[in-house]
């Protein structure tokens, strides 16, 4: 090789690298670069493709291409039938390298699919950094057969600083989209926080995400009694809010992400996709996410992203996948504490009204009542009928006093921390009821089942006491893991229930309206000369979803 092609190569090089070092933009920097290296070498046609697991080959840039080679979209360009693709799939292609024999130009000239400009052999290289390989550069010249060692290590130069380049441009590019990703990621929490029902959170939450980041399919999981319950599902860009069991034996990707504790991802879901998920609307074939929803370390749910795609989810980082988890369920911790701190607020505020009207108003009714018995022992032998209305007088009082003393206690259940059968045994005692009592099952209670079944109790033992001509109640409660049931009976004379035919009383229709609103049922058997019996079952799997529209109905009744 003289000095002077020597220098030329150099200054091509040169002019190459720096080409490359400024480029941020893959095809632009591509097609600049294989065209600087046409002008340089007098070669006449060139053609780089990158080779993806996920895409297959794509030509990226090309430079004067006869039309055989451009037909069908570069089909014969990125055929997999070639010498140079079956070498680079091998890992057997390491420097630049003669074609002797292209099947993409034979196949081309045999077929008549158009021109192939004289050329029937190329040179190919493979473009890499270090351990990371991207794909081929291919050159040719009209009537050349080989191309010498010379122009190879030239190729090969090129071929390493075009691999670089890449490298550092995926390297920015993924940065770049990691940023996106985490800019997106924080709007979509910042939108998530802002919701402050607890019950609308699975319904919203899903479409935010879905829509921040164009996912077709987002479907959130919950795990109750044993169970993977679809909470609510966005898809095709609406929102439904079911509550859907699933075993998980036939949640598929779902059930090992949950059982692993781990991020899933299936580039085709095919089989992982269970058949239970496709009936629920996820795309049979297709690409999906499984990404476990974590409380101290250890899962209770499943967020699952999916797409009809394939390979839609390979790309993201795992460690945005899991931030994307974790701060889900860092919202909806928060909010449920804020729940919590809501009730407990509540609570406090009845305690501070049943001591004001324990201070105020029962202190005052008592006055009253002494006030009246002390006249009434002055004056009733003065005057038989001050005396019988100053006995009226205290006799209201005294019942005042009673019914003030049950609202209190309505007001502050202060037995409830003890327990139901308790809580409604002593409110028994207090109206001069003997209460006994069993319990089957030692789960604890959700507070909303409890309080309304306390409430029902209460009416139940008012009307014993009312009605049924005994100071005998019993009470069964019995707990399991999908319901509760409390059942009131007695011995005595019954009562009637309905104060007009096919009227229920005040009371009873309280009592079925606090079981019916969270999705229970009550059933009352009683009549004249009939014991009665008042049995209230409420499921515990649903309670929370019936407590939030109930929650939801009133808010916005309030607005």
């Amino acid at each position: 090789m003289t000095r002077e092609i020597r220098a030329n190569e150099l200054r091509a090089l040169k002019e190459i690298a720096e080409m490359l070092n400024s480029a941020n933009e893959m095809d632009q920097m591509l097609n600049d670069v294989l065209k600087k290296l046409l002008q340089v070498t007098g070669f006449t046609t060139g053609w780089i493709f990158l080779v993806d697991n996920r895409q297959g080959n794509v030509c990226t840039a090309s430079q004067n291409l006869p039309s055989a080679l451009m037909a069908g979209n570069y089909a014969l360009v990125c055929g997999e039938d070639c010498a140079c693709i079956e070498s680079y799939r091998q890992d057997k292609l390491d420097n630049a390298v003669n074609i002797l024999e292209c099947k993409r130009i034979n196949y081309a000239v045999e077929h008549k699919i158009g021109d192939t400009a004289n050329i029937s052999h190329h040179a190919t290289v493979p473009l890499y950094a270090g351990n990371e390989r991207f794909g081929l550069l291919n050159v040719a010249e009209a009537g050349k057969e080989r191309f010498n060692e010379d122009e190879l290590a030239l190729l090969q130069a090129v071929a390493l600083q075009i691999g670089t380049a890449i490298k550092r441009i995926r390297f920015y590019q993924a940065q770049e989209r990691n940023a996106i990703l985490y800019a997106k990621l924080g709007d979509a929490i910042q939108r998530i926080n802002s919701i402050l029902d607890i019950g609308q959170l699975p319904v919203k939450a899903v479409r935010i995400i879905g829509d921040t980041f164009n996912w077709p399919n987002v479907s959130l999981f919950i795990m109750k009694n044993d169970k993977l319950s679809l909470r609510a599902q966005y898809k095709n860009n609406r929102v439904d809010e079911k509550w859907q069991d699933i075993a998980m034996e036939e949640a598929g990707i779902v059930q090992a992400a949950y059982r692993d504790n781990r991020l899933v991802i299936e580039a085709h879901a095919g089989a992982a996709c269970a058949v239970v998920l496709v009936s629920l609307g996820l795309p049979p074939d297709g690409s999906a996410a499984a990404i476990p929803l974590r409380a101290r370390g250890r899962p209770f749910g499943v967020l699952l992203i999916s797409s009809p795609g394939h390979k839609q989810f390979e790309g993201y980082p795992e460690e945005f996948m899991y931030s994307l988890g974790d701060h889900f369920t860092l919202s909806f911790e928060n909010l449920r504490l804020y729940e919590q701190r809501r009730e407990l607020a509540l609570v406090e505020e009845r305690n501070r009204m049943a001591r004001d009207m324990h201070d105020s108003v029962i202190q005052k009714v008592f006055s009253l009542s002494f006030l009246a018995k002390g006249a009434e022992a002055m004056l009733s032998d003065k005057d038989a009928a001050v005396g019988k209305s100053l006995q009226e007088i205290g006799s209201l009082s005294q019942e005042v006093l009673k019914e003030m003393r049950a609202l209190i206690w309505q007001l502050r259940p202060a037995g409830l921390e003890n327990g139901l059968l308790p809580a409604l045994k002593e409110y028994g005692q207090r109206i001069n009821l003997t209460v006994y009592e069993q319990a089957r099952g030692v789960m604890e209670l959700p507070r909303a089942i409890e309080e309304a079944l306390w409430r029902i109790g209460q009416e139940a033992l008012n009307n014993v006491k009312k009605h049924a001509g005994t100071n005998a109640a019993y009470v069964r409660l019995t707990k399991t893991e999908t319901e509760a049931s409390l059942e009131i009976s007695d011995r005595g004379n019954g009562f009637n229930s309905e104060k007009k035919k096919g009227k229920l009383t005040m009371g009873m229709m309280s009592m079925r309206e606090r079981a019916e609103a969270l999705g229970g049922q009550i059933t009352i058997s009683s009549g004249k000369g009939i014991p009665s019996t008042v049995k209230v079952t409420i499921p515990i799997h649903v309670i929370e979803e019936k407590c939030n529209e109930e929650k939801r109905a009133g808010e916005n009744n309030g607005t």
